[in-house]
């Protein structure tokens, strides 16, 4: 399942993260902003259950919500979207999966892996601002099961149809929530039309070559 959001809003902010002249600073309120929205569309069919609340004015029967989630920025691009979406699910866990892509094999190099123990919780949001080979998703989908959670959501800001498809291919269970399905990957593995680096324009850490 592939989840795109078409909500003004989200376009309107993705034009000016998307735009080369947006500086560090907004560009990493941009995407607080945006992963804000899309971590709203992947909560919408979390378990809830009733509970009595007492009001001024006498009890209402609401709902609250009955899952355990867990948040796994991939490092470091992931990192901008974890504290929007741990705003709106303060409760939730947060843990980290460290790798970087090799430029010329385009394949994920893991240098850290903070899962451990048994995990306490039922539903994995899976955070990286981009989705483009899928090569960092899958291995990072592929630790989270073996840890031993069952249900994963992956959120991207932007998804590539080579990524969605090798997600799709090997782990057809994992929903994807994105602001916008791009074109097509280039022959660097990069986005296009994309954004550029995620890391990089959030970090400011752009080099002539990136």
């Amino acid at each position: 399942m592939v989840f795109e959001s078409k909500h003004p809003l989200v376009k309107h902010k993705l034009a000016l993260l998307r735009d080369m002249n947006t500086e560090p600073k907004q560009f990493r309120e941009l995407v607080n902003e945006l992963a804000v929205l899309i971590g709203y569309e992947a909560a919408a069919d979390l378990p809830t259950r009733e509970v009595d609340v007492h009001t001024p004015m006498g009890t209402a029967v609401e709902a609250q919500l009955d899952a355990k989630i867990g948040l796994i920025p991939i490092l470091r691009a992931g990192l901008g979207m974890v504290d929007p979406i741990w705003d709106l699910i303060p409760n939730a866990e947060v843990w980290h999966i460290g790798m970087w892509r090799d430029e010329e094999t385009l394949e994920p190099v893991w240098y850290y892996n903070k899962l451990e123990g048994t995990p306490r919780i039922g539903t994995a949001f899976i955070l990286d601002p981009m989705l483009a080979t899928g090569g960092s998703a899958l291995a990072t989908i592929d630790v989270v099961k073996q840890w031993g959670v069952a249900r994963i959501k992956f959120l991207a800001l932007i998804a590539a149809p080579e990524g969605i498809a090798a997600v799709h291919a090997a782990h057809p269970d994992v929903a994807i929530y994105t602001a916008a399905i791009d074109s097509h990957l280039n022959d660097i593995g990069y986005i296009v039309p994309g954004l550029g680096d995620a890391g990089d324009r959030q970090f400011g850490t752009i080099t002539s070559s990136s």
